[in-house]
Protein backbone atom coordinates (compact mmCIF):
# COMPACT_ATOMS: atom_id res chain seq x y z
CA UNK A 1 0.00 0.00 0.00
CA UNK A 2 1.08 3.11 -0.99
CA UNK A 3 2.33 5.74 1.85
CA UNK A 4 0.97 8.98 1.78
CA UNK A 5 1.63 12.57 3.27
CA UNK A 6 -0.19 15.50 3.70
CA UNK A 7 0.92 18.06 1.35
CA UNK A 8 1.54 20.40 4.38
CA UNK A 9 4.44 22.37 2.49
CA UNK A 10 3.49 22.49 -0.96
CA UNK A 11 3.88 25.84 -2.82
CA UNK A 12 2.94 24.39 -6.83
CA UNK A 13 0.82 26.97 -7.13
CA UNK A 14 2.11 29.94 -7.29
CA UNK A 15 -1.38 32.00 -6.80
CA UNK A 16 -2.40 30.34 -4.09
CA UNK A 17 1.01 30.12 -2.19
CA UNK A 18 1.64 34.25 -2.50
CA UNK A 19 -2.55 34.59 -1.41
CA UNK A 20 -1.46 32.37 1.68
CA UNK A 21 1.33 34.71 2.55
CA UNK A 22 -0.72 37.56 2.55
CA UNK A 23 -2.94 36.18 5.10
CA UNK A 24 0.22 35.30 7.18
CA UNK A 25 1.18 38.51 6.86
CA UNK A 26 -2.23 40.03 8.00
CA UNK A 27 -3.38 37.56 10.69
CA UNK A 28 -0.07 35.62 12.09
CA UNK A 29 -2.19 33.69 14.24
CA UNK A 30 -4.18 31.84 11.55
CA UNK A 31 -3.22 28.36 9.54
CA UNK A 32 -2.71 29.91 6.43
CA UNK A 33 -1.12 27.04 4.52
CA UNK A 34 -1.74 23.92 3.38
CA UNK A 35 -4.77 22.19 5.18
CA UNK A 36 -4.28 18.47 6.09
CA UNK A 37 -7.07 16.25 6.14
CA UNK A 38 -8.71 15.41 9.26
CA UNK A 39 -8.88 11.12 10.02
CA UNK A 40 -7.29 8.11 9.35
CA UNK A 41 -6.04 6.48 6.23
CA UNK A 42 -7.48 3.16 7.40
CA UNK A 43 -11.13 4.64 7.41
CA UNK A 44 -13.83 3.05 5.28
CA UNK A 45 -15.52 6.71 4.36
CA UNK A 46 -13.79 9.99 2.78
CA UNK A 47 -15.41 12.81 2.88
CA UNK A 48 -14.03 15.04 0.36
CA UNK A 49 -14.78 18.93 -0.05
CA UNK A 50 -14.11 21.85 -2.33
CA UNK A 51 -11.49 23.72 0.05
CA UNK A 52 -10.93 25.29 2.89
CA UNK A 53 -12.96 28.12 3.81
CA UNK A 54 -10.97 31.66 5.02
CA UNK A 55 -12.54 31.80 8.27
CA UNK A 56 -12.77 28.18 8.54
CA UNK A 57 -9.82 25.93 8.16
CA UNK A 58 -7.46 27.98 6.62
CA UNK A 59 -7.60 29.45 10.27
CA UNK A 60 -8.26 26.52 12.34
CA UNK A 61 -5.48 24.23 10.41
CA UNK A 62 -8.44 21.75 10.19
CA UNK A 63 -11.11 21.26 7.34
CA UNK A 64 -14.58 22.25 8.10
CA UNK A 65 -14.11 23.69 11.64
CA UNK A 66 -14.90 27.54 11.99
CA UNK A 67 -17.54 28.07 9.51
CA UNK A 68 -20.93 27.47 8.07
CA UNK A 69 -20.25 24.11 6.40
CA UNK A 70 -19.25 22.42 9.61
CA UNK A 71 -22.10 23.31 11.54
CA UNK A 72 -23.97 21.08 9.21
CA UNK A 73 -20.81 18.46 8.39
CA UNK A 74 -20.01 17.58 12.18
CA UNK A 75 -23.42 17.35 13.49
CA UNK A 76 -24.48 14.69 10.80
CA UNK A 77 -21.00 12.93 11.07
CA UNK A 78 -22.03 12.57 15.23
CA UNK A 79 -25.11 11.95 14.61
CA UNK A 80 -24.60 8.83 12.70
CA UNK A 81 -21.58 7.61 14.73
CA UNK A 82 -18.86 8.68 12.31
CA UNK A 83 -17.51 11.56 15.00
CA UNK A 84 -17.12 12.06 18.49
CA UNK A 85 -18.87 15.25 19.13
CA UNK A 86 -21.32 17.06 16.53
CA UNK A 87 -18.70 20.88 18.01
CA UNK A 88 -16.02 21.67 15.30
CA UNK A 89 -14.99 23.84 17.84
CA UNK A 90 -13.84 24.18 21.74
CA UNK A 91 -13.98 27.10 23.65
CA UNK A 92 -10.57 28.75 22.70
CA UNK A 93 -12.98 29.11 18.86
CA UNK A 94 -9.87 26.67 17.76
CA UNK A 95 -10.24 23.31 15.85
CA UNK A 96 -11.76 20.99 19.65
CA UNK A 97 -8.95 19.02 20.24
CA UNK A 98 -11.58 16.23 21.99
CA UNK A 99 -12.81 15.65 18.63
CA UNK A 100 -12.06 11.99 16.62
CA UNK A 101 -13.37 11.24 13.86
CA UNK A 102 -14.29 7.48 13.68
CA UNK A 103 -13.75 5.32 10.84
CA UNK A 104 -13.94 8.56 8.24
CA UNK A 105 -11.91 10.77 6.62
CA UNK A 106 -12.18 14.34 5.60
CA UNK A 107 -9.78 15.97 2.99
CA UNK A 108 -10.45 18.48 0.28
CA UNK A 109 -9.78 18.60 -3.88
CA UNK A 110 -7.62 21.76 -2.73
CA UNK A 111 -5.72 22.12 -0.06
CA UNK A 112 -4.62 25.71 -0.35
CA UNK A 113 -7.18 28.96 0.06
CA UNK A 114 -7.61 30.24 -3.44
CA UNK A 115 -8.98 34.28 -3.57
CA UNK A 116 -12.79 34.40 -3.60
CA UNK A 117 -13.01 30.84 -2.73
CA UNK A 118 -12.58 29.93 -6.21
CA UNK A 119 -10.19 27.74 -7.58
CA UNK A 120 -8.73 27.41 -11.03
CA UNK A 121 -9.00 24.50 -13.15
CA UNK A 122 -4.95 24.03 -13.49
CA UNK A 123 -5.24 24.14 -8.94
CA UNK A 124 -7.57 21.74 -8.81
CA UNK A 125 -6.07 20.00 -11.64
CA UNK A 126 -2.26 20.51 -9.87
CA UNK A 127 -3.97 19.02 -6.25
CA UNK A 128 -5.31 16.33 -7.99
CA UNK A 129 -2.28 14.37 -7.69
CA UNK A 130 -2.45 14.59 -3.75
CA UNK A 131 -6.21 13.24 -3.70
CA UNK A 132 -5.18 10.07 -5.70
CA UNK A 133 -2.33 9.65 -3.75
CA UNK A 134 -4.57 9.79 -0.78
CA UNK A 135 -7.24 7.10 -2.63
CA UNK A 136 -4.05 4.81 -3.20
CA UNK A 137 -3.46 4.77 0.53
CA UNK A 138 -6.72 4.08 2.05
CA UNK A 139 -7.00 0.07 1.89
CA UNK A 140 -10.02 0.01 3.49
CA UNK A 141 -12.04 2.58 1.42
CA UNK A 142 -15.70 2.06 0.50
CA UNK A 143 -17.26 5.12 0.35
CA UNK A 144 -16.70 8.42 -1.09
CA UNK A 145 -19.21 11.52 -0.74
CA UNK A 146 -18.36 14.29 -2.91
CA UNK A 147 -19.26 17.54 -1.53
CA UNK A 148 -19.93 19.86 -4.56
CA UNK A 149 -19.64 19.28 -8.13
CA UNK A 150 -15.97 20.30 -7.84
CA UNK A 151 -15.19 17.99 -5.13
CA UNK A 152 -17.10 15.19 -7.96
CA UNK A 153 -14.87 16.56 -10.91
CA UNK A 154 -11.76 15.68 -8.84
CA UNK A 155 -12.51 12.33 -7.52
CA UNK A 156 -13.35 11.42 -11.24
CA UNK A 157 -10.20 13.14 -12.08
CA UNK A 158 -8.21 11.34 -9.31
CA UNK A 159 -9.72 7.99 -10.96
CA UNK A 160 -9.25 9.05 -15.01
CA UNK A 161 -12.98 8.95 -15.73
CA UNK A 162 -15.07 11.16 -17.67
CA UNK A 163 -17.41 13.43 -15.85
CA UNK A 164 -20.25 12.58 -18.81
CA UNK A 165 -20.53 9.36 -17.37
CA UNK A 166 -20.80 10.37 -14.19
CA UNK A 167 -24.03 13.34 -13.91
CA UNK A 168 -23.62 14.83 -10.20
CA UNK A 169 -26.49 15.35 -8.30
CA UNK A 170 -27.51 15.34 -4.62
CA UNK A 171 -27.98 11.83 -3.07
CA UNK A 172 -26.70 9.86 -6.35
CA UNK A 173 -24.55 7.14 -6.10
CA UNK A 174 -22.03 5.85 -8.78
CA UNK A 175 -20.06 2.61 -8.61
CA UNK A 176 -16.31 3.20 -8.90
CA UNK A 177 -13.99 0.71 -11.24
CA UNK A 178 -12.22 -0.06 -7.58
CA UNK A 179 -16.03 -1.53 -6.42
CA UNK A 180 -15.62 1.94 -3.81
CA UNK A 181 -18.82 3.32 -4.04
CA UNK A 182 -18.77 7.56 -4.86
CA UNK A 183 -21.51 9.36 -3.59
CA UNK A 184 -22.61 13.09 -4.17
CA UNK A 185 -24.25 15.36 -1.78
CA UNK A 186 -24.54 19.04 -2.60
CA UNK A 187 -21.98 21.16 -0.66
CA UNK A 188 -23.15 22.15 2.98
CA UNK A 189 -22.23 25.36 2.37
CA UNK A 190 -23.71 28.63 4.08
CA UNK A 191 -25.18 29.58 0.62
CA UNK A 192 -26.74 26.13 -0.48
CA UNK A 193 -28.23 25.85 3.60
CA UNK A 194 -29.81 29.72 3.25
CA UNK A 195 -31.62 28.92 0.00
CA UNK A 196 -33.01 25.81 0.88
CA UNK A 197 -31.36 24.03 -1.77
CA UNK A 198 -29.85 21.59 0.76
CA UNK A 199 -31.57 20.89 4.54
CA UNK A 200 -30.65 19.43 7.25
CA UNK A 201 -32.82 16.65 6.39
CA UNK A 202 -31.44 16.38 2.95
CA UNK A 203 -27.74 16.46 4.03
CA UNK A 204 -28.05 14.33 6.98
CA UNK A 205 -29.99 11.32 4.66
CA UNK A 206 -27.18 10.93 2.79
CA UNK A 207 -24.76 9.99 5.78
CA UNK A 208 -27.73 7.78 7.06
CA UNK A 209 -27.42 5.70 3.73
CA UNK A 210 -23.75 5.49 4.39
CA UNK A 211 -24.14 4.56 7.76
CA UNK A 212 -26.26 1.69 6.31
CA UNK A 213 -23.98 0.56 3.93
CA UNK A 214 -20.69 0.51 5.92
CA UNK A 215 -22.47 -1.42 9.13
Amino acid sequence: MPRFQDPIDCTACARLAGHLAGIRQRDPDWHALPVPAFGTLDAELLVVGLGPGEKGANRTGRPFTGDVAGELLYPALHRFGFASSPEPLGPDNRANPAMRLNNCRITNAVRCLPPANKPTTPEIRQCNRHLQAELAAMPNLKVVVALGAIAHQALLWAYGLKIKDFTFGHHVRHQLPDDRCLIDSYHCSGYNWRTGRLTRESFEAVFAGVAGQLA
